[in-house]
């Protein structure tokens, strides 16, 4: 199973957003990253091979220790320990109207690996992030939700310098109907989705 918590901290005037997640077994690691406004600003991750194989036991001793992880990190910023560089807020001078105000840019987001992302229970998403001109978009914040699941946390992730994100996770259980892979890119002038519909016991790609 895989689990983790989520948290949002706010300190002063800016609110960060803490994650904390088991990679599952196949990785054996417990990830911690923290992110502002969709950038991250830390990251910390441990394994738990001393763990493996999990058993009803073990499996409750990995969730004390990714509680914990989450909690230190947490108290960390609170005291003052973990120092964060947080971004500057960035001023947008106004905006003067015009007679023909131009169309919203759009982004253009692919799934690079359509019939082959997931494998298993394991999933793999190959992303893309482009502008309508065809050039890569970087630094656009990822999230994926796995509707309808009994884990709906989204997961965060960031396209590199060529507009490409990639994203590994364990699927979680099917609970509810309709259940679906839902992908959502954005920046800081535009935002695009993909919805993907789900079977119940998909099967292996």
């Amino acid at each position: 199973m895989v689990f983790g918590h989520n948290s949002n901290l706010t300190i002063g005037t800016i609110t960060l957003h803490v994650q904390t997640e088991d990679r599952g077994e196949t990785h054996a690691l417990i990830d911690t990253t923290v992110y502002y406004r969709g950038r991250v600003l830390h990251r910390r991750t441990n394994n738990y091979f001393d763990l493996l194989p999990l058993d009803d036991d073990r499996r409750q001793a990995l969730k004390l220790r990714l509680e914990d992880q989450h909690s230190t990190v947490i108290e960390e910023i609170r005291s003052g320990q973990l120092q964060l560089a947080v971004p500057p807020a960035v001023v947008t001078p106004p905006q003067v109207e015009s007679q023909t105000p131009s169309q919203p840019s759009k982004l253009l987001l692919e799934l690079a690996n359509p019939k082959s992302w997931l494998s298993g229970k394991h999933a793999k998403l190959q992303l893309t992030v482009r502008e309508e001109s065809g050039e890569p978009v970087s630094a656009a914040q990822i999230l994926v939700q796995i509707e309808g699941s009994e884990d709906g946390s989204p997961l965060q992730t960031q396209t590199d310098s060529q507009g490409r994100a990639e994203i590994e996770f364990e699927m979680p259980k099917i609970t509810g109907s309709p259940a679906a892979l839902v992908i959502h890119a954005e920046n800081h002038t535009a935002k695009a989705q993909l919805r993907f519909a789900l079977r119940a016991k998909p099967r292996v790609a």
